[in-house]
């Protein structure tokens, strides 16, 4: 269990950050716990699984990656220990090999829809976005790419950083220049942390604000999302969960004292409405956001509970 916690500490932290990545890492560690219960009986296995998944899922509420990962990984219908964990190392061994080569899969999907010359838009730091942005690239086209900081965190230094090492020319803007930037773009491309049921994208805070001014210059948005950044829970009506954040990342805790009347809000997250984005490109094909629950039903596979 150390090892599990331990996991789970880096996903709250955001040392392992990045709803793919998260993903992952969950799934690995669910797998690798699983492994070390082999002396227990069924259902004391149960119960310890359940629990493992309970804390791994609690770190970040809003990553649907995270309990897609880990319901996908612990699901097993073996009544001996022996053949629950051979179960569940499976599932985790096809996740993660699924989740690995989805984002190459959306890179070759997407630069489809890129045209040499396209100045494309992205804001904070989607491996599945960098995947479709430098699929172009290597293809041939001539791009550049407009990064935003994507503060508090500034996940866009790791963006431009990226896009830098792999030879495309970029330009950082500060999160408020967007829609003055926004005359420049031919293309926005964004990643997602989930997408509901009825084709709302659940990202990075300021993707909103990023997709109206899009929409009110009449460019294109992009969203790249792995199947597994689905949210089933809102088939049933639950509304997915924006994480607040720290103050800290905000302003400095000393001077926030020695200002009584001054709190700090800082939701890590906003919702972008389906009728601002135009297509969501997934490792099975590019779909509009309407088609959400097709992708929900048919990808994910996952019975929907009420607990």
């Amino acid at each position: 269990m150390d090892d599990l916690l331990t996991t789970a500490e880096k996903i709250r932290s955001m040392e392992i950050r990045g709803a793919g990545r998260i993903a992952v890492a969950a799934s690995a560690a669910l797998r690798n716990y699983a492994l070390t219960l082999g002396s227990l009986d069924i259902e004391e296995f149960n119960i310890k699984i359940e629990e493992a998944a309970k804390v791994l899922v609690n770190t970040r509420p809003t990553a649907v990656s995270l309990p897609n990962a880990v319901m996908l990984t612990k699901k097993h219908t073996s009544l001996t220990v022996p053949e629950a964990i051979d179960e569940i190392v499976a599932s985790s061994d096809r996740f993660i090999k699924n989740a690995t080569e989805a984002l190459g899969k959306i890179g070759r999907i997407g630069a489809e829809r890129i045209r040499d010359g396209d100045v494309i838009l992205t804001h904070c730091n989607s491996h599945a976005a960098l995947s479709i942005i430098k699929t172009a690239f290597d293809q041939g086209k001539r791009i550049s790419v407009i990064a935003t900081e994507s503060r508090p965190r500034r996940q866009g230094f790791i963006t431009i950083k990226e896009l830098s090492d792999h030879g495309i020319p970029t330009t950082l803007i500060v999160d408020s220049a967007v829609r003055l930037t926004m005359k420049e773009v031919d293309l926005v491309v964004v990643g997602a942390d989930s997408i509901s049921v009825n084709g709302a994208l659940i990202n990075k805070i300021g993707t909103s604000q990023l997709a109206l001014a899009a929409q009110e210059a009449r460019k294109n948005v992009i969203v790249a999302a792995e199947t597994y950044k689905f949210s089933p829970r809102t088939l049933l009506g639950e509304m997915v969960e924006i994480e607040d954040r720290s103050a800290d990342e905000v302003i400095d805790p000393k001077l926030l004292k020695e200002m009584p009347n001054v709190k700090v809000k800082n939701p890590g997250f906003d919702v972008t409405p389906a009728e601002y984005i135009d297509l969501i490109i997934t490792e099975v094909g590019a779909f509009p956001p309407a088609m959400a629950f097709a992708i929900i039903r048919d990808y994910l596979g996952i019975e929907l509970d009420h607990h």
